[in-house]
Formats: C-alpha cells, structure tokens, sequence
C-alpha cells in the first residue's frame, strides 16, 4: 500500500484493475497489431498533437505506401506532403525525412531499443522513445503526457497543469504505479482511460471507472482536486 498525501492506493490492485478493464475495453487502433518498430515510430511521431481518429486513415494510407524505412527513404518531400498533409504541422515532414536519414545512416535502417539511441533520431521526445520501447519491444516505460498527468492528478488530488508532464512527483507517481510485468497492456489501458473515461473536455465518468476506489477525485466528486 502506498499512501501519497490524503490517498491510499494499493498498486498491484491499482494495476490488475486496469488491465482488466483495458483488455474488454480495448481500442483496436490500427498501430497496435503493429509490432514493427519502424511502424510504432512512425504512429507515435502522427500521434503528437493530434488526434488518434485523425491519425487512423493517414496512418494506414502511409504504411500501405511505405512499409519499411527502404520505401520512406526513397520517397521525395512532395509525396510524403501528399501523405501526411490532413495532419497539419508541415514541420513534420522534414522531421520524418531527416529521422528516416539518420536510421539509414547511424542504424543501418533499423529503429534503435536503447533510449539514448532512439532520442537522437530528430523529432523523437522522451515520451515518443518510451512508447516506442514499450508498445514495440515491451520494456517497462512509463508514459508520461499531459493525458496520464490528468488521470494520475485526479488519482492523488494533485491539481495539473501543462508544464505538470515536466514535473518529478508527476513523472515518480505515473512510474510508481507502473506494471513491470505487463508494461505494454498496462500503458494502452492507462491511455484508453484517459480517453474514454477520464476526460479532459467534458466531465469525467468517474461511475464507470475501474480505478475509482483509489482515486480522490472519483470518491469526492473532484473537491479534492
């Protein structure tokens, strides 16, 4: 049992609850039969700042036309434009253009496992890195974003706020309740919380929450938070 503050959580509970839950409510996003960890990166680097139902057609239209980093490679600036422009960020072309030449050049085309290795490529984040580590090759990461801030705020009645994603306690909490042992279904779990239960934009559903027992705000109705 660990106790932060005025809350108690028990995390192997914490966790089996979760994954319980995550494995009947489980979004079956195009990315997550992938196992390629060409395929993962290049998800994760559609996913930032934008929406996952955005991302789903582009992302399939792109591994259709560049299955592995040989075709990406050799496609010019103008095609990958026509790829991925729905998304927005133009800037993002260049970044995967120049990701895709450092692959090819440091790692023989190969998505690096090693953290260091994989926040050298240009564009990658630490939160692109871990979830390339974790969803591709299972290892235990933490996922640390403005979305698992919330559910973990809300969890300990810690108030959140955009820089929260950069703040040690917020990053110690989310590895604290972390499943080593089933890193990868634990984190899409935590992420399909944050989606389908613990909003941002409208109310919670705290009534339909798995975790609500060891969550402050969903026994106080948010007067913690």
């Amino acid at each position: 049992m660990v106790r932060i503050g005025a809350n108690h959580v028990d995390p192997v509970a914490f966790r089996r609850a979760l994954i319980a839950w995550g494995t009947k409510h489980f979004r079956d996003l195009p990315w997550r039969s992938a196992r390629s960890a060409y395929r993962v990166l290049m998800a994760e680097v559609m996913l930032h700042r934008t929406q996952a139902r955005q991302v789903a057609p582009v992302y399939k239209a792109f591994v259709r036309r560049y299955p592995n980093p040989s075709f990406l490679a050799a496609a010019s600036r103008k095609d990958l434009r026509h790829t991925l422009y729905s998304l927005g960020l133009r800037w993002r072309i260049d970044l995967v253009r120049a990701m895709v030449g450092k692959l090819a050049n440091a790692f023989g085309g190969n998505v690096p496992r090693q953290k260091a290795e994989l926040l050298s490529l240009p564009g990658v984040s630490d939160y692109i890195a871990s979830a390339v580590r974790c969803f591709a090759f299972n290892f235990s990461e933490p996922l640390v974003d403005t979305n698992t801030v919330r559910v973990v705020g809300r969890i300990f009645g810690r108030e959140t706020k955009d820089s929260s994603r950069r703040n040690r306690q917020f990053r110690e909490l989310i590895a604290m309740l972390l499943d080593h042992k089933q890193p990868r279904s634990y984190n899409y779990a935590l992420l399909d919380l944050a989606s389908e239960v613990c909003h941002k934009a409208k109310p919670p559903d705290c009534q339909h929450c798995p975790v609500r027992r060891w969550c402050l705000y969903g026994r106080t109705g948010g007067r913690q938070v």
